[in-house]
């Protein structure tokens, strides 16, 4: 009995390291914003705090100085289902594959890009009249790494099978067959084009120039030497292809 129960002992301690050791392997934005968002999500089901404390509201930020709602607005998908689920998936994989990918090495672009994609869109949700900006900070990410693979092939369910650059508007076709408004989805394409527009279009035209420029402060703050023990997802480890969601591998 003591045996069994040291050996159990030992797999729960191993289970537990080999999860630390991969969760520590996720970039370092990915793994803060994703945790966040699921800690968040987490607060609310267990009753610690309640979506009217977190929702995107200007008239309470504005009069009564409640500036959480800035950055807890991005944090909240909605309780424990589907939606929780489907949101949590998306944010964590293509916001690794753009940090592991073309913001590989250059961790303050990326921050600057986040800060980019929330005061917009922010800015944006003051017309809107959205109370959780997180979905359209995901279909930004979403639009940005799209067009910068615009080769690669997409198996959405195994129903479609489109081109990289179409999954923004086949996840707002697929929000638009669920009977959610599409406001959100437009916010988050809107936003990514202009990140896209103005980091990888206008720059390479003609009397085109680089208008957003990563702050010194962050490079200092966030560029560091890479580990050499660092894992990559398999997505970016294929030489000439890429892993789609349903596992089929384009060369």
């Amino acid at each position: 009995m003591a045996d069994s129960e040291a050996g159990a002992a030992a797999a729960a301690a191993g289970m537990a390291h080999s999860f630390t050791q991969e969760y520590f392997q996720i970039p370092v934005v990915t793994r803060a914003y994703t945790t966040a968002c699921v800690l968040t999500t987490a607060a609310v089901q267990l009753e610690f705090i309640s979506p009217f404390q977190l929702y995107f509201n200007p008239e309470l930020i504005i009069r009564r100085y409640q500036i959480w709602r800035l950055i807890t607005s991005f944090l909240f998908f909605g309780s424990l289902g589907f939606s929780f689920v489907f949101n949590i998936i998306f944010l964590y994989r293509y916001c690794r594959m753009l940090e592991e990918g073309c913001f590989r090495g250059r961790t303050a672009d990326f921050v600057f890009m986040f800060l980019f994609g929330g005061i917009v869109i922010t800015l944006f949700g003051l017309f809107a009249n959205i109370f959780f900006l997180g979905q359209a900070f995901i279909i930004m990410l979403v639009y940005v790494w799209s067009r910068r693979h615009p080769l690669i092939r997409m198996n959405f369910f195994g129903l479609l099978n489109f081109q990289a650059p179409f999954l923004p508007w086949v996840l707002m076709g697929f929000s638009l067959l669920l009977g959610n408004s599409i406001v959100v989805d437009l916010l988050g394409i809107s936003v990514g084009h202009m990140y896209y527009f103005l980091e990888d279009v206008f720059p390479n035209q003609p009397g085109g120039r680089k208008l957003l420029m990563t702050p010194e402060l962050l490079r200092a703050m966030f560029d560091r030497p890479e580990d050499p023990d660092y894992r990559p997802l398999l997505e970016e480890q294929q030489q000439g292809g890429a892993l789609q969601p349903n596992g089929e591998q384009h060369n």
